[in-house]
């Protein structure tokens, strides 16, 4: 029963009483699972471009960077940083005070290669009137811990990771927001030297994004010969998703209702807000020094150029359809079109009359469209590339999540763990039509892809909803191309210590 403090409440979050219902009704039914034809692979939906198609890739990005189209690249960018320091959380909290775990030995043990250790050398001198050499020798290792997340030092513990600096440079050290914006000058500028770059940031952090682009723009955009145009966007309250308590009744906390944010799939919205005809989509925290960005421009280059390429055939034969003047090859070589390059197969296509045909390929044309890298399985957490079978009986490539796929079915099981590649959110997406129109993307979710979790607040267990992820079922309905990228383009930092990793000194 909605209390009128419960309608002012979803009055101001944008959200209705319908969408409240069909939240509930999530809690009730669940999710299905989606049913699985194959994993991905180099045999089966994953292209391994060779040298010479490479060049032309590249050749097709070069083309059209240079031509009038407007070229973003969007980083999901919110959200502290405090899980990438959760040991680090726990040492503090330990009953021991010196370093006893593998991680926490790492951590002191080299600490000095850190980039943010000047930093924190200096904060420790600040709070605790020594350096770092002295305080450890000393023992106070929680103390330089303390220096290092809390608020009175450099509250790393509360900031988002595009906020910390990550790696060295002699002229002083970079955070991840400012490697994108070099990312961006190598391989997103327009014709006109324009580099759009989008971040999607909290509420509490947009003030410090700001202030540290305008502090480091000036220098980027005078290295690299670009005009930067750099702008944030936050997770709209109207996609927070309502808790449950355990009975799938609305979760009230001291009487209000709990709402909590729908996950990363909630920035569909803040993509589709956009004005863009290619966006590029990357983690803040997959990010190199200079010095191993060739390989990550390349490959950038190439998904692009492979998008760009199939999106202009595809709008070729949208053309030739409009006309009305086809022959029955012409759609069978559209057809195959979209079976063999776009990896979209309907076993029930070869009953339909010619007429029929045309209306199918036209649906299936004419949607956004997304090139994704996949990089070989290393047995990192998280989604990985499939062939799944779709509400209208096609089996099309996929990114999805282990929560996805049914593991008490043996065959689902066994193609999630033989898997051969990997999904390092690497994707660039078509979001325009042949006619120039701009797609809305919210039509392309399948609503039937989010999935629960289970919290507690206040003492009191609930279930909590995350939307269809982002690259997951937010676009399920997109054309969807898989490439192989190289290992090297995939470096994300999930712990503090990850920073110790080669490709971050």
């Amino acid at each position: 029963m909605m209390t009128p403090d419960d309608k002012e409440l979803l009055a101001r979050k944008g959200i209705s009483q319908a969408q409240i219902a069909e939240q509930l009704a999530c809690f009730e039914k669940g999710f299905p699972y989606l049913k699985l034809d194959a994993a991905a692979s180099i045999e089966k939906g994953i292209l391994a471009p060779g040298v010479e198609e490479q060049k032309a890739f590249l050749d097709a990005w070069a083309a059209y960077t240079n031509s009038d189209k407007t070229i973003v690249k969007f980083v999901p960018a919110s959200g502290a940083a405090s899980r990438m320091f959760k040991n680090l959380f726990e040492f503090l909290d330990a009953s021991y005070d010196k370093p006893e775990t593998k991680f926490e030995q790492a951590f002191f043990d080299n600490i000095d290669k850190f980039a943010f250790y000047d930093d924190l050398n200096a904060a420790c001198v600040r709070i605790e009137g020594k350096d770092i050499p002295s305080s450890v020798a000393g023992g106070n290792y929680k103390g330089v811990v303390a220096a290092l997340l809390d608020v009175a030092g450099l509250n790393y513990g509360a900031l988002p990771k595009g906020l910390l600096k990550f790696h060295k440079y002699p002229e002083g050290a970079r955070t991840p927001l400012e490697e994108h914006l070099a990312e961006g000058a190598m391989y997103a500028a327009g014709k006109s030297g324009k580099v759009n770059v989008h971040f999607t940031v909290s509420t509490e952090h947009r003030e410090l994004f700001k202030a540290l682009v305008a502090e480091k723009t000036d220098a980027f955009a005078k290295r690299y010969g670009v005009d930067y145009h750099i702008s944030f966007s936050e997770q709209k309250p109207s996609t927070d998703t309502i808790a449950a308590d355990m009975n799938n009744d609305p979760f009230r906390d001291n009487g209000k209702l709990l709402f909590r944010p729908g996950g990363h799939g909630a920035l569909i919205e803040n993509l589709n807000d956009l004005d863009a005809d290619i966006i590029f989509i990357k983690n803040i925290d997959n990010v190199v020094p200079d010095r191993l960005k060739p390989d990550t421009v390349l490959y950038k280059k190439l998904i692009a150029g492979v998008l760009v390429s199939l999106q202009e055939q595809a709008f070729e034969y949208l053309r030739l359809l409009d006309t009305g003047k086809y022959t029955h090859e012409q759609l069978m070589d559209i057809l195959q079109f979209i079976q063999k390059k776009l990896f979209c197969k309907n076993p029930e296509v070869k009953d339909l009359e010619d007429a029929e045909l045309v209306i199918y390929l036209k649906k299936k044309l004419n949607r956004p469209m997304r090139v994704c890298g996949m990089v070989k399985n290393v047995g990192e957490p998280g989604g990985g590339p499939f062939l799944a079978y779709n509400s209208d009986g096609t089996i099309s490539l996929q990114i999805l999540e282990s929560s996805q796929i049914d593991m008490n079915n043996a065959a689902a099981k066994d193609m999630f763990e033989k898997g051969t590649h990997f999904n390092p959110v690497d994707l660039v997406c078509a979001v325009r039509d042949y006619k120039g129109h701009k797609f809305d993307l919210v039509k392309y979710v399948d609503k039937a892809t989010g999935f629960i979790s289970y919290k507690s607040k206040s003492g009191k267990e609930l279930k909590a909803l995350e939307l269809p992820g982002l690259w997951n079922g937010a676009m399920s309905d997109w054309n969807t191309v898989f490439v192989e990228v190289p290992l090297s383009t995939f470096n994300p930092v999930k712990t503090v210590n990850d920073l110790l990793r080669e490709q971050h000194q």
